[in-house]
C-alpha cells in the first residue's frame, strides 16, 4: 500500500485545501464561528478544507477509509479491522486561524497498523509545505520552490536548547517540564507557535523539545508525527516513553513528548 502512496496528490491536495480555507480567511469580516459539542471554534473553514480534502482523497485513494475531525466518527468496532486509514485535520489551529496570526496547518496522515507512515502539511499564510514518507525522509518545500531535506537538531552542551510550547494551551504540567529543563541545561529559551508547527520546528531543527501535556486528538499529530520521525527525532508517550500510536478506541491523545534524538 505505502508504495502507491503518491505524496504530490497529497501535495496538491493540502494546497487546495489551504486555498478554501485562504478564501476565507482573506474576508474583510470575522469569520462564522459555530460551536461544537467540546465547545471548541468551529469556522465555515474548516467545512470548506474538509470537503477539498474529502474529495481528493477520495478521487485518489478510493480504498482507504479517513478519520477526519469534520466527519462522523466510525464505531471501534469497525475501525480495528482497518490496516490503515487517513487521518485528516482539515484546520489544525481554528483558534489561530480567529486570531488572525496565519499559524494554522492543513494535516493529512496515512497511518498503517497504528503508526503514521505519511504526513505532509501545509501552511496557507507561508504557502509552505512540510512533507515525509517512511523510509524517504522528511522535507520543507516553499513554494514553488525545490524541496529541501530537514532534520532534527541534537542538543548541543555549547547551545541554548529550545523548547517550543502550544501559544494557547500553556498548563502547569507544561510550566513545571519547561522548569525541570531549565534546571538541567545552562541555558533553555522557550518559543511558542500554534497548531502542528511546533512539531515541524523540531523536525527542521529549529527547536529541540515540545511537550504536550493537554488534550490533542490523533488527527493533531498523525501527520506531523511522520514527519518528526523521518527527521530523525521521536514521539514518545509520557511518561511511559513509548511511540504515539494511532486508530485506538480512544482518538484522544495521552501527554506526549516531541524531541529531536
Amino acid at each position: 500500500m505505502l508504495e502507491q502512496i503518491d505524496l504530490q496528490h497529497l501535495i496538491a491536495i493540502s494546497k487546495a485545501a489551504g486555498d478554501a480555507i485562504l478564501e476565507i480567511y482573506k474576508l474583510p469580516f470575522d469569520p462564522t464561528i459555530e460551536k461544537k459539542a467540546d465547545n471548541s471554534p468551529l469556522t465555515i473553514a474548516d467545512r470548506a478544507s474538509n470537503e477539498v480534502i474529502m474529495k481528493g482523497l477520495k478521487k485518489y485513494y478510493p480504498n482507504i477509509p479517513i478519520i477526519s475531525e469534520e466527519n462522523k466518527l466510525m464505531s471501534y468496532e469497525e475501525r480495528k479491522t482497518w490496516d490503515c486509514c487517513w487521518l485528516v485535520d482539515p484546520l489544525d489551529g481554528t483558534k489561530e486561524f480567529i486570531k488572525k496570526n496565519g499559524e494554522f496547518t492543513v494535516n493529512i496522515a496515512l497511518i498503517m497498523n497504528g503508526k503514521p507512515v505519511v504526513g505532509v502539511i501545509y501552511v496557507p499564510v507561508q504557502d509552505t509545505y512540510y512533507f515525509a514518507k517512511a523510509g524517504e525522509g522528511s522535507y520543507k518545500q516553499v513554494g514553488e520552490n525545490e524541496a529541501t531535506r530537514i532534520r532534527v537538531k541534537d542538543i548541543d552542551a555549547n547551545e541554548p536548547v529550545v523548547i517550543v510550547a502550544s501559544r494557547s494551551h500553556l498548563n502547569a504540567d507544561t510550566e513545571n517540564y519547561i522548569n525541570e529543563q531549565k534546571a538541567k541545561y545552562d541555558t533553555v529559551e522557550l518559543t511558542s507557535v500554534g497548531s502542528s508547527l511546533k512539531f515541524c520546528y523540531v523536525a527542521e531543527g529549529k527547536a529541540h523539545l515540545y511537550p504536550r501535556f493537554a488534550p490533542t486528538m490523533e488527527w493533531d499529530t498523525g501527520a506531523a508525527q511522520a514527519i518528526v520521525v523521518e527527521a530523525g527525532g521521536k514521539v514518545t508517550v509520557q511518561p511511559e516513553g513509548v511511540p504515539l500510536t494511532y486508530n485506538r478506541e480512544n482518538l484522544l491523545n495521552p501527554y506526549f513528548l516531541v524531541e529531536a534524538v
